[in-house]
This record gives C-alpha cells, structure tokens and sequence, in this order.
C-alpha cells in the first residue's frame, strides 16, 4: 500500500471513508489517524518512511491526514473509538507533542457524534485480550494494520466477528469521566520528572 508513497497510502482509502456513516476504530498502538495532531502524523508517518518507504512525500501525506479530519465534522457520521489505555502513554515524538495530542483528544471526546472509550491497563483481560489495530466501516468492510501489510476484509462473517470484537472490547472500556480521568493521568505523567508515561 505505500510502495507509491506515503501520501498515495492516505489518499487511497478516501473512497471508503468518505462513504462511511458508522466508524468503528480499534486502537493497541498507536492513536487513529483521525484523533491525531499534525505534530504527531509527523512522527508516525516519518517512522513508517524511515522504515519502508523509498519515496519522499512526507508533508503531503501529512496534509492529506489532516485533511481527512474534516469527515468529524461533515454530515451524519458517527465515530466510535476504543483505545487502549497504553496507546495514550506510547509516546511517539516529543513530550509537548504528546500533550497537545492528548488535549486535542479532551476537545474531540466533547463531539456529539464521537464515543470514545479507554481500557484501562488493569482491565481483566481473561475474555478479550488485545488484538491487532482495526477499523470498521458500517456493516461493510473492516481494514486491519499489521507490521508488513494493511488488510482490508470484505466477506461478511469475517466483518461481523470483527464487530463481536469491538463490542467485546468495548465491554471493558470506560467512557466519559472515567475515560477522561486516565487521559488526564497519561497528561500529568508527561510532566512528572523521572516519570513513565
């Protein structure tokens, strides 16, 4: 998928999103694109190009992330997001960097049409344990980030055990307050001396 570059990568999958009404999103890693500050898809995305991609088009396919972000905004669309607590203390770039992503996540929890859930560290786990990072679009199509590919499932019992999943996972997030409180936390811890995130 990013053989042709970085910003081709971003580009390609504006079909699907733009069609999208119902996101699902599934993150153990890293923050979804769509939750990300420019200052953070600079430091992902300069990873991933370091790493494996020969073509230089950092700061267009920054912009076109960017970009995307509007479809928070745009018509009836809802946006359901569940993190693991980690993925808000993997710090990728800078410590300030890292704030203002989590600040930027306070502001977007606020959006009426977003759900946001965070599992905590300490959730019992014996049930569901982590999986790969994933989203869902509608009923129709689940794309799957794995190290050397990014997957794209179509066959629809396939698409549905994805969304037994995320209802599984979602059964141990917490949400509103309690969400916010371990955002907050992941926010002191950066400006803790001598402190893990």
């Amino acid at each position: 998928m990013e053989r042709s570059g970085l910003r081709r990568a971003q580009e390609s999958v504006l079909p699907v999103w733009e069609r999208t009404r119902h996101f699902r999103t599934y993150a153990s890693a890293v923050f979804p694109g769509l939750l990300q500050t420019r200052a953070y898809t600079g430091a992902v995305l300069r990873s991933i190009k370091d790493r494996r991609v020969p073509i230089d088009d950092l700061e267009a396919a920054v912009q076109v992330r960017m970009d995307k972000q509007r479809l928070l905004y745009e018509g009836p669309r809802r946006f359901a997001f569940l993190l693991e607590e980690s993925v808000l203390r993997n710090r990728i770039g800078k410590r300030e960097d890292m704030a203002e992503l989590l600040g930027n996540l306070l502001r977007l929890a606020k959006l009426p049409n977003l759900s946001l859930g965070v599992i905590p560290l300490d959730a019992d786990r014996t049930g569901m344990w982590p999986v790969e990072s994933f989203w869902l679009f509608d009923d129709d199509q689940v794309n799957v980030e794995l190290v050397a590919a990014y997957l794209t499932v179509t066959q629809p019992n396939e698409v549905a055990a994805y969304a037994r999943t995320f209802a599984a996972l979602a059964d141990l997030a917490v949400h509103g307050e309690a969400a916010r409180q371990l955002i907050e936390n992941a926010v002191e811890a950066l400006s803790a001396p001598g402190r893990a995130l």
